[in-house]
């Protein structure tokens, strides 16, 4: 696994440390470095940037999602064959799950991981004072290792040569260097449409304009002496990835421009417990495969390509036979969007979905649900049993509406309350929630049994 490591924290949202990230991603990849991206938390937009740059998947790091020990064995795994690890934070360094600690922070896991940190910093209405904010930061938690300051959006070299003067000499870490205020490098708004347009390659000028402005301004050989660590070392007999068992079944995972929202590990965890992951995509016209025995439809942006999905007539019935005849299902967000009935888009227009989901989704100009879930199945749901629980997460701008009695698929809780969620019908199981699979493998052992169940039925 890869030794050399970093965390590019911020002091809280907005103050570039993706635009840095992805700039130094790229200029890493210039040297000829092998990169691996990581992103804190249940993010699904910034990896793609980091998959984009490095040419490497891009995975989620979670501290309260799963435990400690899976935490270093989703980083050890993914960063095999890298030579350098680049884990974004998220939000500010140490904003998490609650007011009170540091579970789910990028300050928690930049300790689980023996991570050193360089903590960006937006300067631009401030001279001594950004020495204040980085005291702060090592001095809330003194275990973090915050190794070096990145000062953003200075207004000029002598703007930041204060700057640089003031931290070195009141926090004794290195100021590793800057990027202008003015500079016309913009990252673009993580719109809806953002992933199809990093998928068609319309960002790739972009990302090498960013590495030249990062190997003009920043100190990147500064920055990978400070990345050595030693490595991380987890239990390779006893990890959650072990090949359980040869391939079993057959599954069917739409990923295209509108189902694109799946967790890595998700997939691998499938294939380790013996899935053959057969991708498709509803979007371009392939139905589903005739010899999968299960079906995994991911969350993505189905509303953005609700015309072009619900033309696609021939897709639409191949999934709705197989389904009821049976064929086991997991729809998340978008793909419980997709087995309604329609999906109305903020236009007004109507367009007809799938069809095995009494209900219509509805977009909305609100934010409709974000936050972490704590989830449990209600009955009937085939992933869950004994009640255990899973972890993921919620975010969506779309309603359900239904004019019958809803079969609940979930009971998940959250910050802000708890309650029932999603659809259960035949053997589908639909709901807004992400799960992490690494959260809960049993369910991936319980997916895979019901889709054996059903190659049994088939054969007969």
């Amino acid at each position: 696994m890869s030794i050399q490591r970093l965390v590019i924290a911020g002091v809280s949202s907005g103050v570039g440390k993706t635009t840095f990230t992805i700039g130094l991603m790229a200029a890493l990849k210039k040297r000829g470095l092998n990169v691996q991206g990581f992103k804190c938390g249940p993010d699904y937009i910034d990896p793609s940037f980091h998959t984009a740059v490095t040419g490497r998947i891009s995975r989620n790091l979670d501290s309260w999602m799963f435990s400690n020990d899976v935490l270093k064995e989703v980083f050890v795994n993914g960063s095999k064959g890298a030579d350098i690890s680049i884990i974004e934070g998220v939000m500010g360094f140490y904003d998490g799950k609650s007011a009170n600690t540091n579970i789910g922070s990028t300050a928690e896991i930049s300790m689980l991981l023996d991570c050193p940190t360089i903590l960006v910093v937006d300067c631009s209405k401030m001279a001594r004072s950004a020495a204040a904010i980085v005291k702060g930061f090592q001095l809330l938690d003194q275990r973090t290792n915050i190794v070096g300051v990145i000062a953003n959006k200075v207004g000029s070299i002598g703007h930041y040569q204060i700057i640089k003067e003031a931290v070195e000499q009141e926090c004794g870490i290195a100021v590793c260097g800057y990027l202008l205020s003015d500079s016309s490098i913009k990252m673009p708004e993580r719109h809806l449409g953002l992933v199809p347009s990093v998928e068609r390659g319309d960002l790739n000028n972009l990302f090498l304009k960013l590495a030249e402005v990062v190997e003009e301004t920043i100190e990147v050989d500064q920055l990978l002496k400070l990345s050595k660590r030693k490595p991380i070392e987890v239990n390779e007999s006893h990890t959650i990835f072990k090949k359980r068992s040869s391939k079993v079944i057959k599954l069917a995972v739409a990923k295209d421009k509108a189902f694109n929202f799946y967790y890595q590990e998700n997939l691998e965890l499938l294939e380790a417990y013996g899935a053959e992951c057969l991708y498709f995509s509803p979007l371009n016209g392939e139905t589903i495969p005739e010899e999968a025995n299960g079906l995994y439809i991911g969350g993505g942006f189905p509303e953005l390509f609700a015309a072009e999905l619900s033309a696609q007539s021939a897709v639409k019935q191949s999934i709705k036979q197989r389904i009821d005849q049976g064929l086991p299902t997991l729809a998340e967000c978008g793909g419980f969007m997709y087995l309604s009935e329609s999906i109305e888009t903020i236009d007004g227009k109507i367009h007809p979905m799938v069809g095995v989901i009494s209900g219509k989704m509805k977009m909305n100009k609100k934010l409709a649900a974000i936050g972490y879930r704590e989830i449990t199945g209600l009955s009937g749901n085939f992933l869950f049993h004994n009640e255990f629980t899973a972890r993921g997460h919620e975010y969506h701008y779309s309603s359900f509406h239904s004019n019958e009695a809803i079969p609940y698929a979930y009971h998940t809780k959250g910050s802000f309350g708890e309650g029932e969620e999603g659809y259960l019908t035949r053997n589908v199981i639909a709901g807004y929630t992400h799960i992490h699979f690494a959260s809960y493998p049993a369910l991936v052992e319980n997916f895979i049994q019901k889709c054996v169940e059903m190659k049994k039925n088939d054969s007969q």
